[in-house]
């Protein structure tokens, strides 16, 4: 196993790494709308769903990597009626390829985000 560390990424917030290679795939912690160079966290829905996936990419890019090797995400959503406009910005980052998913909704997330991605690629 190799630990996957990126400044371009927010760093953890606990006790975990942004992401681990474990063979040939690539497990990315769930990534928060955090903006990497400030820390600070998105709101809008919309803005927060494409802050969560940047760094889910550029974790994945540190690795390698890319969001076209992504095998499966799941998503954490404080209100499902923000599903459609997730999805919309989702659908931008995953146009031919798209990759198994699931979406949950949560009663909270840490550092009350509204939106939290995690994700597993080929390495």
């Amino acid at each position: 196993m190799k630990k996957i560390e990126t400044t371009k990424a927010p760093g953890a917030i606990g006790p975990y790494s942004q992401a681990i290679l474990g063979g040939n795939l690539i497990f990315v912690s769930g990534q928060l709308p955090l903006d990497p160079e400030t820390g600070d966290l998105k709101l809008d829905i919309q803005e927060a769903t494409k802050q969560s996936l940047e760094n889910i990419k550029a974790i994945l890019e540190e690795a390698g990597s890319g969001l076209d090797k992504v095998v499966k995400t799941t998503i954490f959503i404080t209100n499902m009626k923000d599903f459609p406009l997730v999805n919309e910005v989702y659908g931008s980052y995953f146009t031919d390829h798209k990759p198994a998913r699931s979406c949950v909704e949560v009663m909270s997330l840490p550092k009350g985000a509204n939106v939290e991605i995690e994700a597993i690629a080929l390495g």
